[in-house]
């Protein structure tokens, strides 16, 4: 399977532009969107402007590095944000490079005119031939053809498209590679998917999910109290008869509030749609991305989904002394002006099988299409009847045969092919019942242990389709689903996520065709089909752009690896903070109450280097951290409990281990430097 190609997180053309950016994310327009950073960055403004002011006992040099570390502090944080985007931009930038100016053959009656594909509006009808670039977003309106998809979905594979079904939906910038074929433009300019594609994966539209909202809350929480405490101390340090410079109090607030995680947080969400972008799933919103972590039950539409989507005739069965080359000429005649695939492959099978060669209807041929009311085609030829379609269709259209023992001997047979997971359709000559057409759905290579996977996940598969029992379950088993619902309209599709929704389950569906659209609109994640249609895409929170239903795999897998990611930072940050109070405190008070001098466990050098090791340890953190907020925390599927145990003791541990150390080695750089 093809992965769309990424950057690594350190080459210079990523770095240079990141740094460009995290000078202009000082912009306080951008800073104040990060509470947190902006505070810091507030109180380095007011020691820039206080730095010369004396009185405090503090020396310049002392003060002037504080003002270049909490300045760092702030740079370093608007830098992981401005790397995470860097890498979006990128990608954005490479699939930009397949949407140059390109030219379209519109269709204007009876002639084709060459206009810019810039000028093509909703409804257009263009015609694309061999070698040609699709220049719009669009549905096949007639014809079949190869398309090379790869400067999408970075698979060299072709795809077949079509008019008709589920695989009509074309992209602009793909290449058809053989064939012609006529199509309906659906998006206006600017507004197709490769220009959504560039702009969400650019980040110009990600929101904050509901999870980030709620840490920022707490983040922001925990910065007013902080804010509040740190104002009541020189009340506390008067009456002791002592003072604290305003340095040294800027320099305690920093390293009380929650500064590593909040420089992180908007890094870590912007990744978590990055990745998503390398296993070629393309996430609307960082609320979808979030919700497939905590997914309970995944629903699949069959067809096209579980199965590869077109039903391949396989085997004529003829009825009541009917030979099966009788059944087989009858068939192709009444798939001859059927462009559906399944009438294709029953007369390719006709002539193959039985060497029919017949290609043309007679010239006083009377096509009868097919319609959903009837569920019947057919061709009347020669005086002739032939109907083909659904068995039950057929009967009720012949009435005269219903109790007939070619009837009872269909029935029988229709039965094993249901069983047999396959698709009956009956053919009828003059109200005599020659037979049935075996239609067999090609289950996905490699679907059953993915399916597997889920299972192990805590996740239940459940397949939709508007098959009867006997084949839905007939696919179901060799599938490996849980469950399935048979004979399923998009109404029995809306009130099964509605069912499971209310029973407090998050649910995600998987889809491709304009009958799943209201499903995966009201799935809590709704993954599209890229082979699918226009609406199904639309409806959608999520688009597989390898058309593979089992990637719900790794979607859950990264937005489990997400919230992990974010929630192993979180509580390594207040570990660390905890640390960092160790180190600062005690060389804060120390003058004023000496038996304070006793919480020195790291046994700092003096105040002054306690202070500056703590600010320098809580700078330096940041871009330490930026890689594993970036590639995220390794996943590993288990129950939540040892998950939360595993990363208390990791990232807890570490997070309270690390500071000691750090600010220990700090210390002796700094003191060894004469820096305090």
């Amino acid at each position: 399977m093809a992965r769309t190609q990424t950057k690594s997180l350190f080459t210079a053309d990523l770095i240079v532009p990141a740094i460009g950016d995290a000078f202009k994310k000082l912009n306080p327009k951008e800073l104040v969107r990060n509470p947190v950073m902006f505070v810091t960055a507030c109180v380095a403004l007011l020691l820039t402007i206080l730095i010369n002011t004396g009185g405090d006992g503090l020396s310049l040099g002392f003060k002037l590095q504080l003002v270049v570390w909490l300045w760092l502090t702030v740079l370093f944080g608007t830098f992981a944000e401005a790397l995470a985007e860097g890498r979006g931009k990128a990608q954005a930038a490479s699939l930009r490079a397949t949407k140059a100016e390109l030219t379209a053959k519109r269709l204007k009656g009876d002639r084709l005119e060459d206009v810019a594909a810039s000028l093509l509006r909703a409804g257009d009808v263009v015609v694309v031939k061999t070698g040609e670039l699709i220049p719009a977003d669009g549905e096949v309106i007639a014809g079949v053809a190869s398309v090379n998809e790869a400067a999408i979905t970075g698979e060299s594979a072709p795809v077949i498209r079509e008019a008709g079904g589920d695989r009509s939906a074309v992209t602009a910038g793909t290449r058809v590679i053989s064939d012609e074929i006529r199509v309906r433009v659906t998006a206006d300019p600017g507004q197709g998917f490769l220009d959504r594609m560039i702009a969400l994966v650019e980040g110009a539209q990600r929101q904050k999910t509901p999870n980030e909202i709620a840490l920022t809350i707490l983040l922001v929480g925990l910065t007013i109290i902080f804010l509040i405490a740190v104002g009541t101390i020189p009340a506390f340090a008067s009456y002791a008869g002592g003072k604290i410079p305003v340095a040294i109090l800027a320099a305690l607030l920093i390293t009380l509030i929650p500064t590593t995680i909040a420089a992180l947080l908007s890094a870590i969400g912007i990744a978590g749609m990055d990745r998503l972008v390398r296993f070629n799933v393309l996430a609307k919103s960082g609320r979808a991305v979030e919700a497939a972590g905590d997914i309970d039950v995944l629903l699949l539409d069959k067809t096209g989904t579980i199965t590869i989507g077109d039903r391949q005739a396989s085997e004529f069965r003829a009825v009541g002394g009917v030979s099966p080359e009788a059944l087989a000429e009858a068939a192709l005649l009444a798939s001859l002006a059927d462009e559906t695939p399944e009438g294709r492959s029953i007369v390719v099978l006709a002539r193959e099988r039985f060497g029919i060669r017949t290609a043309d209807l007679p010239i006083d041929a009377e096509i009868i299409p097919f319609t959903a009311q009837t569920r019947i085609s057919g061709v009347k030829t020669g005086g002739s009847l032939i109907q083909k379609g659904a068995v039950d269709s057929i009967l009720k259209a012949n009435p005269g045969s219903g109790q007939t023992a070619a009837a009872t001997e269909l029935r029988r047979v229709t039965d094993e092919i249901a069983r047999a997971g396959g698709t009956p359709l009956a053919v009828a000559q003059d109200g005599r019942l020659l037979g049935a057409i075996f239609l067999k759905d090609v289950v996905k290579a490699g679907i059953r242990e993915r399916f597997g996977e889920l299972r192990t996940m805590g996740i239940r598969t459940v397949m939709i389709t508007g098959d009867n029992p006997l084949t839905a379950a007939a696919i179901a088993a060799e599938a490996g689903v849980d469950d399935f619902l048979a004979q399923a309209t998009p109404e029995d599709k809306l009130a099964l996520i509605r069912k499971e929704q209310q029973g407090g389950r998050l649910v995600a569906m998987c889809g491709d065709g304009t009958n799943d659209a209201p499903a995966l609109a009201q799935a809590d994640v709704g993954v599209a089909m890229n082979t699918g249609t226009q609406a199904a895409r639309e409806a959608g929170n999520m688009v597989d752009l390898d058309s593979d239903p089992t990637k719900l795999i790794e979607v859950v897998g990264l937005g489990k690896q997400l919230l992990m990611t974010r929630g192993a930072l979180t509580t390594f940050s207040v570990a660390n903070d905890v640390a960092k109070y160790f180190a600062i405190i005690p060389a804060m008070f120390v003058v004023l109450y000496p038996g304070l001098g006793v919480l020195n466990v790291m046994g700092l050098a003096t105040p002054q280097s306690a202070i500056l090791s703590a600010i320098i340890f809580n700078a330096i953190i940041i871009p330490m951290l930026v890689p594993l907020a970036l590639r995220g925390v390794a996943y590993k599927p288990m129950a939540a409990g040892p998950l939360l145990a595993r990363n208390l003791a990791v990232y807890g541990l570490g997070g309270l281990v690390a500071p000691f150390i750090g600010i220990k080695l700090i210390d002796l750089a700094v003191g060894g430097l004469g820096l305090a």
